[in-house]
């Protein structure tokens, strides 16, 4: 299996999406468009393509931030999409494929950072990939924004402050605004690159402060997204 990684920040790394490839010994490739990286010409040695979050929007342009290419990654994303390749979005990235697929962003309701229950809606609760959720979940949160919806897009899982948490566009494309992918590496990350927004915590109820976000456990969130995972990676070998 191998797996490719859009990243657009160092401090919004994989975490957990990539301990679990990893540990199951797949391939892994990464562009770092912070660094300068390209985005694969072609998914054809792709078989996971995963898109992480960012600061950016799928409205940002070259000129506010020269190394993020949205028209770029969402043709990318919908190379991957038509031939068939798993595509996982992570907050930035869920944006990005629901903007690949025509439907534009929105801002949340709340702004969210923190670990929050999210709730699985009656599609999630049919959807086997998430069976192992039951109907409520504590997961991770960093986000202002929401991706857009499309025709067939069915809503998976909602929270408090988002009602748009998972998102399945089609069978092997899954976006996630929840952030399950943390670690205490990863939070410890976004901690020291979001003095502004942990600033106002007083002013958001789902703003959590540094003390509380380095005092969870995230373990139990990150081992469920390693049995989404597997069973995503099931389905996908099943149809290719």
């Amino acid at each position: 299996m191998k797996i490719h990684f859009v990243v657009h920040e160092y401090f919004e790394a994989p975490g957990a999406y990539e301990n679990w490839a990893n540990a199951k010994g797949y391939q892994t490739a990464y562009s770092r468009v912070y660094l300068g990286d390209k985005l694969p010409d072609s998914v054809e040695g792709i078989d996971f393509l995963i898109i992480m979050g960012g600061p950016q929007s799928p409205t940002t342009t070259i000129a506010e931030c020269a190394y993020f290419d949205a028209a770029a990654e969402k043709q990318l994303i919908v190379k991957a999409i038509t031939a068939g390749k798993a595509v996982i979005g992570v907050c930035l990235g869920a944006q990005l494929i629901g903007a690949a697929l025509g439907a534009n962003f929105e801002p949340s309701p709340e702004k969210e950072i923190g670990k929050h229950p999210i709730t699985l809606t009656e599609d999630g609760l049919k959807d086997d990939k998430f069976t192992h959720f039951g109907e409520t979940l504590e997961v991770g949160h960093w986000h202002s924004d929401m991706p857009g919806l499309t025709s067939d897009a069915k809503i998976i899982a909602f929270s408090a402050g988002c009602p748009r948490q998972i998102i399945k566009y089609q069978d092997l494309v899954y976006a996630f605004q929840c952030h399950m992918e943390l670690t205490t590496e990863v939070v410890e990350l976004l901690i020291e690159n979001s003095e502004k927004e942990l600033n106002m915590a007083d002013e958001h109820r789902f703003v959590q402060t540094p003390a509380i976000l380095r005092a969870h456990d995230y373990s139990e969130m990150n081992n469920n997204l390693f049995i989404f995972l597997d069973k995503l990676a099931g389905q996908y070998l099943i149809k290719n």
